[in-house]
């Protein structure tokens, strides 16, 4: 579809929201702003807008007259898309996009995307690294940071372009075609949206939808849910190549003691030893076999791979080391969203931990999450929404040592005062943020600056 002259209704007035009527802008469309929540008002939704222009706006109501004259919805991810209002754009036949369909229209060059459940963030991050030290033009875009709509129309038929993709943004994905793709791992996550865990690993598998056999893609051998889908992969799908950090691949990558070794044909490349690496943790391997896999069949040579993944350093809010006082360790792991991402961060720590946990209710079971404290955590501070739930769970795996705190600074205090030197206090929320916070980074954030006022 050729966007010039399209009325384009783009729904959700957020950061992906106007990013998208900015982009739709520059190539002659006509964007019309719709936001659902009642409480924004339309002067709130043009102080947001960068470019100098002033579309239509509506809040709560969208008349009828002007889902009719519409050509195009292109819908924020954060938007669920079994709600009454989006029903009706599909019964009306209307082409329903997200910002990463549209982004991917507007976008020239190679993509290289990567999803799962946990762990994208720091293996975008990673991936684009490498492809920054040995390309020319190289956008990092995503939930990392950079909206990729805000990126497309400067992209370049030699451009790569490294995105970090969510479910919800593969739900509305039509011709989006990675050249190389990842999916990292599949647990339990957004339930809430998806309904069903079937549903959830539907969605995430879609990141190969358009690829073919002269495609790549990597995924996680430890995972049962994708190796059953890589070893069931259709005639005309990617080429698979594995990952995994417990077993030792014939091909594919795959850690041999501390070293990470990739195996292709008859060949084998030592990339690193994992004590060159400055990241911390098994998951953290895994993140970086996955980007090593990725860079490397984009056409990055291993020795360049090499240099790059042995200066990279933890992303912010991901096992993110703060600062040390009286003897006791603090990191932010604000990042770790849900369960899965939480108990990373526990099997990661060296030392005797106490864990402040909680917040808005994914309706996620927490009884794993216990169960792997493995002897490390010394007290569970619990804040937000879900405190009490998590307390019962703990208490119900025989775990007693919980507090319940009002909010993340009371907590700080709470860890401060009961550590010993040795200690270190984590921030793993195993929960969204939303209730307390904005996002997980303001989360993190307020956590770093109540450390550092102790």
């Amino acid at each position: 579809m050729k966007l010039e002259d399209k009325k384009v209704l783009v729904f959700g007035s957020g950061k992906s929201g106007v990013g998208a009527a900015d982009a739709l802008i520059k190539v002659g469309a006509e964007p019309i702003i719709y936001e659902g929540n009642t409480k924004i008002t339309a002067a709130d939704v043009l102080d947001r807008i960068k470019g100098d222009y002033n579309p239509d706006i509506y809040i709560g109501d969208l008349p009828e007259e002007v889902i009719d004259s519409l050509d195009l919805v292109v819908m924020s991810p954060g938007v669920p898309l079994d709600i009454p209002l989006v029903q009706k754009f599909y019964e009306k036949k209307l082409p329903v996009w997200g910002e990463l369909e549209l982004a991917y229209r507007m976008g020239k060059g190679k993509v290289l995307a990567i999803t799962g459940t946990n762990g994208k963030t720091t293996t975008t991050a990673l991936l684009g690294e490498i492809m920054r030290a040995y390309e020319d033009s190289v956008f990092v875009v995503g939930n990392i940071g950079t909206p990729y709509t805000g990126a497309s129309l400067f992209m370049k038929a030699d451009t790569v372009t490294v995105a970090e993709v969510s479910s919800f943004q593969l739900e509305t994905i039509d011709e989006f075609h990675p050249r190389v793709s990842a999916i990292l791992n599949i647990t339990e996550d957004h339930l809430n949206r998806h309904h069903t865990m079937e549903e959830y690993i539907r969605v995430k598998e879609l990141i190969t939808k358009n690829q073919t056999s002269k495609d790549v893609v990597v995924l996680n051998y430890e995972d049962e849910v994708l190796r059953a889908f890589g070893e069931n992969m259709r005639p005309d799908g990617p080429r698979v190549v594995w990952f995994s950090s417990q077993h030792d691949l014939d091909q594919g990558i795959c850690m041999h003691g501390k070293e990470i070794a990739y195996r292709e044909g008859n060949n084998e490349y030592i990339v690193a030893n994992t004590d060159q690496l400055k990241l911390l943790g098994r998951h953290n391997y895994e993140n970086v076999m996955a980007a090593v896999a990725m860079a490397y069949n984009a056409g990055v040579p291993m020795e360049s791979i090499h240099e790059s993944i042995c200066k990279f350093t933890a992303v912010e809010h991901r096992i993110e080391y703060v600062t040390e006082k009286n003897g006791v360790v603090y990191y932010n792991d604000s990042k770790g969203t849900n369960t899965d991402a939480a108990i990373k961060a526990i099997e990661a720590m060296n030392r005797p931990t106490l864990l402040i946990g909680g917040g808005y209710d994914k309706q996620a079971d927490y009884h794993p999450w216990i169960e792997a404290f493995d002897g490390k955590v010394r007290y569970l501070v619990l804040i937000g929404q879900t405190r009490e739930k998590i307390q019962k769970a703990a208490e119900e795996c025989g775990f007693t040592d919980t507090i319940l705190a009002d909010n993340l600074e009371e907590a700080v205090k709470i860890c401060a005062e009961k550590a010993q030197p040795g200690d270190a206090v984590l921030l793993s929320p195993a929960c969204a943020s939303w209730g307390q916070f904005d996002n997980y980074e303001q989360r993190g954030d307020k956590f770093k600056e109540f450390v550092h006022n102790l």
